[in-house]
C-alpha cells in the first residue's frame, strides 16, 4: 500500500504498480520484464492478472495507466522461448493464466490509458487494445503477427481490433500479420494520440491526471455504459445508458458536483 492507502508495489517480480498525483488517484501498472522486452511468460501473465485484480478492488484508483519500463518496447507479445518448451498439456494449462492477464486489463472498472513506445506486437498490442485510450510515440510499431507462427490473436485481438477499425481493416491486419509504424497506426485508428518521442508515458500520465479530476463514480459508470452499450441496437443501448445514469443520479458524487459548481469551487469527490 502507498501513502494514498491504495494498491502499490511489486507483483510477481514482473509488474510494478506506482501511484501518481495528489491522493495517488492515478495508478500506473508498469510492465517490468526488461530482459525479455516484456514478453508475456506464464509468470508475467499471472503478475498482470494479480495486479489488475488488486486495482479493480481499489476504490482510490480513478485511472490506470499501463506502461513499460523497457526503452525499446511496450511488450513483444507471448514468450515464444517458453512456449517452445511446452507440451500440449502445458499449453492448455497456461491458457487460463494468459486469458486472466488480458481480461484483467480489459475489465478494470476505471478508465485505462496505454502508454506505448517501440514494439507492441501480438499479445503486447492486445494489452494496449484492452485499454480505453492508447497514447503512442513515433517509435511505436504495432501488429498482430500470430498467423505467421501458426496461431491466432488469443488475448482479445480478433474482437477488439474490429471494434476499433472495422471488420475489413482488422481482417487485413490479422491475415497479413504486417507491422504498422506509428504514423499509419494513428491514421488507421490503431492508436489514439501521438506524443513526441519518449513522451508517451508523460502524455499518458498527464491525460490520466485530467481524467482523475472528475467524479470516480461518474467515470466508472460512464465506462460501464460505453463498454456494455457498444454493438447493441440504439434502443437497447439507451437502456444501458439509463441504468448507468440511475446508478450515479443519487450518489454523493453527484450531490458534491452540483454543490461545487454552484459554489464555484473544485469538487471534493466522496467517491460514492
Amino acid at each position: 500500500m502507498g501513502d494514498s492507502g491504495g494498491v502499490e508495489g511489486r507483483f510477481g517480480g514482473f509488474v510494478e504498480v506506482r501511484r501518481h498525483g495528489d491522493g495517488g488517484h492515478v495508478a500506473e501498472l508498469l510492465l517490468d520484464r526488461p530482459e525479455a522486452m516484456n514478453a508475456v511468460s506464464t509468470a508475467m501473465a499471472g503478475a498482470v492478472a494479480e495486479a489488475c485484480g488488486a486495482l479493480a478492488a481499489d476504490r482510490s484508483a480513478r485511472v490506470v495507466v499501463v506502461a513499460s519500463s523497457h526503452p525499446r518496447a511496450f511488450c513483444v507479445g507471448a514468450d515464444l522461448k517458453e512456449r517452445a518448451r511446452f507440451s500440449d498439456a502445458d499449453l492448455m494449462r497456461q491458457r487460463p493464466v494468459g486469458r486472466a492477464a488480458y481480461t484483467g486489463v480489459l475489465e478494470l472498472p476505471m478508465p485505462t490509458v496505454a502508454a506505448v513506445h517501440g514494439f507492441a506486437l501480438g499479445g503486447g498490442f492486445e494489452l494496449a487494445l484492452s485499454c480505453d485510450v492508447i497514447v503512442a510515440d513515433p517509435t511505436t510499431v504495432v501488429g498482430m503477427p500470430e498467423v505467421s507462427v501458426g496461431v491466432i490473436p488469443g488475448g482479445g485481438g480478433t474482437q477488439l481490433l474490429p471494434r476499433r477499425v472495422g471488420a475489413a481493416r482488422a481482417a487485413e491486419l490479422v491475415f497479413t500479420a504486417r507491422k504498422v509504424a506509428a504514423a499509419e497506426a494513428r491514421e488507421l485508428g490503431l492508436v489514439d494520440i501521438l506524443a513526441a518521442e519518449g513522451q508517451d508515458r508523460g502524455e499518458a500520465l498527464a491525460l490520466a491526471a485530467r481524467i482523475a479530476a472528475n467524479s470516480p463514480v461518474g467515470l466508472r459508470a460512464a465506462k460501464r455504459a460505453l463498454r456494455l452499450g457498444h454493438g447493441l441496437d440504439l434502443r437497447t443501448g439507451l437502456e444501458v445508458e439509463d441504468a448507468a445514469w440511475r446508478s450515479v443520479a443519487f450518489s454523493g458524487d453527484r450531490a458534491e458536483g452540483v454543490a461545487a459548481f454552484n459554489e464555484k469551487r473544485a469538487p471534493r469527490w466522496p467517491g460514492e
